[in-house]
């Protein structure tokens, strides 16, 4: 255990972690918790109180009080900065070592360099993560594995985009006391920031590129608020200029969606755009609307695809509000990746990426995320067909588009059938992605499927709604508590194991977010909080539980 000033560390220390966890480096992420961890504990407890509400029947709507920002017309948020310009494809992937050269030599214009749903937060990978990101902006992460196998970054590099941890996730690996003498876990979100920040602002400015993020579960202007002000804070504390820092928006919340504009206009200064995460946009609606009633009770997960009435409308609202703020529109990723040992399953995955990132390019997005290396040249390809020299397609105003409060909650013009298959491949996801993300790895490839943290939402999300609405699948069976349990029971029966395995633990877990009476906003809070941390930290009494846990 070490301490640098109120910051504790209490993960195990090693190779070139004291190059990241600096005394200078520790007290800067302590002056973010002086004075954000407040204002992110009532941001926090806000969440519950508009989730109460919604359960108890209040519909989400367009803030009339914020009415005078959607109206006044004049205003334009910062836009791109220093090598964000063209964004037509951009790369998404863990930051460990491989994955890091994998993605700077991806040929993609953008990687997010994600500690959010694609990494498993163990303290190795955060740190680690923080290590690799460190070189890599240095040109000095080139290495070679014991077998020999070497890796090397070309000399052209995608820019980099850091996605921190949300709002609602804990470092229980850093400890924080505040300076009434109260100790309690340090908040993901600014440790990922604050060491990313501290540690590389400057060495970005001079390649000519600057500080980026990619901001997740944001859920109203507030929360934009709050990460507005911690970016004028960093900016003045480091001696940077106002906007050095761009930041791009996830828009992966139902609640979000009411308040785009709003989210921009809070982050005027330093916002690049809004990017349509349409994975943790499904399972928020799951979520906020679970105990709903049958109208929100959605279909097999592989039946909620882009296009249907809904999700349109989303897609649709999102671009048109960014181009009217001078904002890039960024599209999502499509979960298909391709095989190299199956050409056929390769062959079927590339049709329908190219297909998505088609529908992305002509409805105006100005980029899109794929998943994998061997993605980026067809989705480039379709980007390049509609933008050709343009950098972007802000300049596409999609006027035509109209969409109402009603338009984005409208389920009833989708099919509701559940299959019987469809509760097994929930099932199986959820139990195969938890096991993975519990042995480290929070990106993993399932079925010919990217599966990341979202995606698992949405299964075990699922199968919770139809065991509560007592849903008939389309062959007749009720969806049941029992049913699933003998399902993940089934899967553990089929699934080769191995002594280092962590099947018995990811049912565990499976179990405790599908089957329980009570629904865990997310699957990794009890997951982490349960099996990832390495040295117990003290719980903070009467909090929230996306705070405490």
């Amino acid at each position: 255990m070490t301490a640098h000033t109120r910051m504790t560390v209490l993960g195990e220390t090693d190779e070139r972690y004291d190059e990241i966890l600096t005394p200078a480096a520790l007290d800067f992420v302590a002056r973010l918790h002086d004075q954000f961890a407040g204002r992110r504990h009532e941001r926090l407890l806000e969440r519950m109180r508009v989730r109460k509400a919604i359960e108890n029947g209040r519909n989400l709507r367009f803030l009339p009080e914020t009415a005078s920002i959607r109206e006044d017309r004049s205003w334009r948020v910062a836009g791109a900065g220093p090598g964000l310009e063209d964004r037509r494809v951009e790369i998404t992937g863990p930051t460990d070592r491989k994955m890091t050269v994998n993605a700077l030599n991806s040929g993609a214009k953008g990687w997010l360099a994600d500690l959010e749903d694609a990494t498993s937060p163990t303290w190795h990978n955060i740190i680690g993560g923080q290590v690799n990101l460190y070189d890599a902006i240095r040109g000095q992460v080139d290495f070679t594995t014991p077998e020999g196998k070497e890796y090397r970054v070309g000399f052209e590099t995608p820019t980099i985009i850091l996605r921190p941890r949300g709002w609602h996730l804990v470092e229980k690996h850093l400890s924080y006391t505040d300076r009434a003498g109260s100790t309690k876990p340090a908040s993901g979100s600014l440790v990922d920031f604050g060491l990313y920040f501290f540690h590389n602002a400057q060495a970005l400015i001079e390649s000519g590129r600057g500080p980026y993020f990619y901001l997740p579960k944001i859920e109203n202007h507030l929360e934009a608020r709050l990460w507005d002000d911690v970016f004028t804070f960093s900016e003045n504390a480091l001696g940077l200029d106002r906007g050095t820092i761009r930041a791009t928006v996830l828009i992966e919340t139902i609640t979000a969606v009411f308040e785009m504009e709003e989210i921009l206009y809070e982050l005027r200064d330093h916002c690049a755009g809004l990017n349509a995460g349409r994975w943790d946009y499904i399972f928020s609606l799951i979520k906020t609307y679970r105990d709903r009633g049958p109208a929100f009770v959605l279909p097999d997960r592989d039946r909620i695809t882009m296009t249907v009435p809904f999700m349109r409308a989303y897609t649709e609202l999102l671009v048109a509000t960014c181009h009217r703020r001078g904002a890039h529109a960024i599209g999502g990723m499509s979960a298909f990746i391709p095989n190299r040992r199956h050409p056929e399953a390769t062959r079927r995955a590339l049709a329908k990426v190219s297909d998505d990132k088609h529908r992305e390019a002509t409805d105006g997005f100005d980029g899109s995320w794929v998943a994998h290396p061997d993605l980026v040249e067809v989705a480039m390809a379709e980007f390049d067909a509609v933008l050709g020299e343009r950098p972007n397609q802000v300049e596409r105003q999609r006027t035509d588009v109209w969409v109402t409060a009603g338009d984005l909650l409208d389920l009833s013009s989708i099919e509701h059938e559940v299959t019987d298959a469809g509760v097994r491949a929930n099932v199986s996801v959820a139990l195969r992605y938890v096991e993975s993300w519990l042995r480290g790895t929070g990106a993993a490839a399932i079925d010919g499927l990217m599966e990341d943290a979202a995606t698992a939402e949405i299964s075990r999300s699922q199968l919770w709604q139809w065991i509560h609405h007592r849903i008939r699948t389309a062959e007749g069976t009720r969806i049941t508590r029992d049913l699933v349990s003998v399902l993940i029971d089934q899967q553990l029966a089929t699934t080769p194991r191995t002594e280092e395995d962590r099947f018995d633990d990811a049912a565990a877990i499976v179990r405790m977010v599908a089957l329980e009476d009570e629904f865990p906003t997310f699957l990794t809070i009890p997951a982490y909080a349960h099996y990832l941390v390495d040295t117990p930290s003290d719980e903070a009494a009467g909090v929230p539980q996306e705070v405490a846990a």
